[in-house]
């Protein structure tokens, strides 16, 4: 009898083991593979998300700013033909 309990020790201890190898190599392919996608993306000239916020807020502030002077240019041209 004891010696089927030390079979079955055995056991868990080699599937234990086995299961912590599949977690190291899950951990092991997960890493490879999100280097691999980060160069894939890296490759393809894709911008980050920070760069293109920056852009994006820089465009807005832009369009800001010639909607503003375009405002005042109209002002100015109602002024000149008001004056004639």
């Amino acid at each position: 009898m004891e010696s089927k309990s030390h079979l079955f020790d055995d056991f868990a201890k080699v599937f234990g083991s086995a299961a912590g190898v599949a977690q190291g190599m899950r951990a092991e392919m997960e890493t490879f593979f999100k280097s691999q996608a980060e160069n894939f993306l890296k490759d393809m000239n894709f911008v980050s998300r920070e760069e293109f916020e920056a852009v994006r807020d820089m465009a807005t502030k832009a369009r800001e700013e010639n909607e503003l002077l375009k405002s005042r240019l109209d002002a100015m041209m109602v002024k000149n033909n008001t004056e004639e």
